[in-house]
């Protein structure tokens, strides 16, 4: 596979990934994520806006979040994030403090 179309299909995964965190499972709460595969949606936004950055394409911390959540970070939160639970906050902590 030459370098081009492997790139390509890297991208069309992450569409995918994107595409699934965003619409699919807007259910899976970004706490239950690190707590259990150590990455959230908001690692994700930053790994946008770093690799643009790393690209010399100024991107803030708030733009790769709307970038990835296709919306503003706030908005997303007032729609679909809850209330982390005792213990999902006490399992953070633990493997995150």
């Amino acid at each position: 596979m030459d370098d081009q179309t492997r790139i390509e299909i890297e991208a069309a995964a992450f569409r995918r990934l994107q595409k699934h965190l965003m619409e699919d499972r807007k259910d899976a709460q970004n706490i239950d994520m690190m707590n259990l595969a150590g990455f959230c949606r908001n690692c994700l936004s930053r790994w946008y806006q770093e690799a643009a950055n790393e690209r010399g394409i100024e991107m803030t911390k708030d733009e790769g979040r709307e970038a990835f959540y296709g919306m503003p970070f706030a908005e997303w939160k007032a729609k679909y994030q809850t209330e982390a639970s005792p213990a999902a906050q006490d399992a953070f902590k633990e493997s995150h403090g």
